[in-house]
């Protein structure tokens, strides 16, 4: 059963082997009726509301590594626990409602992404536009433009001379798209992807619009970046994306992706330090598997080495003198999955069902579960910035 499926799935949430990483998360603490920041270290968890309320606070400070150090070996903080005791009961249907269980690991800063940053989802895009959201046409767009591009679209460094020199000959052939101008051209594709204080972490039902006929997860990295614009941690996430409404327009973009419980956190944020390197963070490959109620599996692979664009360098896109963000940012790198075979009826490939359970997961970073439905099923966000701010004055913490 599906229930039980996303129970066992859960026991992956925390790497196996940690690496002496610092991960920092958020939790639910039903006696206080509000959100607190954690830390978990060598699978124990630290409850750091009373040093820093928000997680945006802790992730903003000069150096959150050496600061959270300090604050467990001055003992600032108090161990709550195991990581394991809170995981248990991020089940929706299985939680005990007087426990603590994990939130998005983020609060108060901004969620963007970055679209088409890998060659395989870059065709996919063109292909949604060239379909006007009809899947049942993409097989045969799909088939069509990999005969005229072929590879041609493969170790083109973004914005460079041979980018150019390419669109000219895909213009000539009538294969140019607004996808393949921010895949390719010099400004990358960044969107707002949700709304601050309303992802949803581990466990948690992920959601899609009931009139959606064609969509899918979006494993994908995840950076913390800091007020600073420097990237202080990585986490794992699952942008949600509606591929027919974003393929009718891509003015659509708002609809296709920014819905309730559509955007997907977790379980932590994992701090660099010499544990956890900018080397490792390039390296990260994500597996991606959805196992579906009538017993369907399907799983892939984001490997993020394969990136057209440096991380680097889409955290100054996002962050710059143009754009800043003083809660700092949690910018989505973009995948290079994009499920094409058949789920159901041939030439239709991969959509969703409700009950699908989608595990998202690395050995560094943990694994993000969740469980999907219709957005319109999912109690609605109503607990944002005023509601956080009013508790916290309540609990004496600011």
């Amino acid at each position: 059963m599906v229930q039980d499926l996303l129970k066992d799935k859960l026991d992956q949430a925390f790497p196996a082997d940690p690496g002496g990483g610092i991960f920092v998360g958020r939790i639910w603490i039903p006696e206080e009726a509000g959100p607190s920041p954690v830390v978990a270290i060598d699978g124990k968890l630290y409850d750091f509301s009373r040093v820093v309320p928000t997680s945006s606070q802790l992730l903003n400070t000069d150096n959150p590594v050496t600061f959270i150090n300090e604050a467990i070996l001055t003992q600032w903080v108090d161990c709550i626990g195991s990581v394991d005791e809170f995981i248990y009961n991020c089940h929706p249907d299985l939680r005990n409602p007087q426990h603590p269980f994990f939130l998005s690991p983020c609060d108060l800063q901004a969620i963007r992404a970055c679209g088409v940053t890998f060659v395989s989802s870059m065709v996919e895009r063109v292909i949604e536009e060239f379909a006007k959201g009809q899947p049942e046409k993409s097989a045969e767009i799909r088939h069509s433009i990999s005969k005229e591009v072929g590879d041609n679209l493969k170790n083109v460094v973004p914005g460079s001379e041979k980018a150019e020199k390419l669109k000219s000959v895909l213009t000539r052939q009538g294969l140019w798209s607004q996808y393949l101008e921010v895949g390719i051209g010099p400004d990358a594709e960044v969107f707002n992807k949700a709304q601050p204080m309303a992802s949803v972490g581990l466990g948690a039902e992920i959601g899609i619009r009931s009139d959606s006929s064609w969509n899918n997860p979006e494993p994908e990295v995840v950076l913390a970046i800091n007020r600073a614009g420097k990237i202080i941690g990585a986490t794992i996430g699952n942008d949600v994306n509606l591929r027919d409404f974003e393929g009718r327009s891509a003015l659509l973009l708002g609809k296709a992706k920014d819905n309730n419980a559509s955007c997907a956190l977790g379980p932590f944020v994992r701090l660099l330090d010499g544990n956890y390197t900018m080397e490792d963070l390039c390296n990260t490959k994500l597996i991606v598997k959805v196992d579906g109620p009538e017993g369907y599996s399907l799983s892939g692979v984001s490997d993020f080495s394969k990136i057209s664009r440096a991380p680097i360098d889409l955290a100054n896109q996002a962050v710059n003198r143009a754009h800043q963000y003083p809660d700092g940012v949690m910018l989505f790198l973009g995948t290079q999955f994009a499920p094409t075979e058949d789920r159901d009826q041939p030439g239709k490939g991969f959509t969703h069902k409700k009950g699908d359970v989608v595990t998202i997961s690395c050995d560094q970073l943990g694994a993000l579960v969740n469980r999907v439905n219709f957005c319109e099923a999912i109690p609605p966000w109503s607990y944002g910035i005023t509601d956080l701010w009013q508790n916290l004055v309540v609990r004496g913490l600011i």
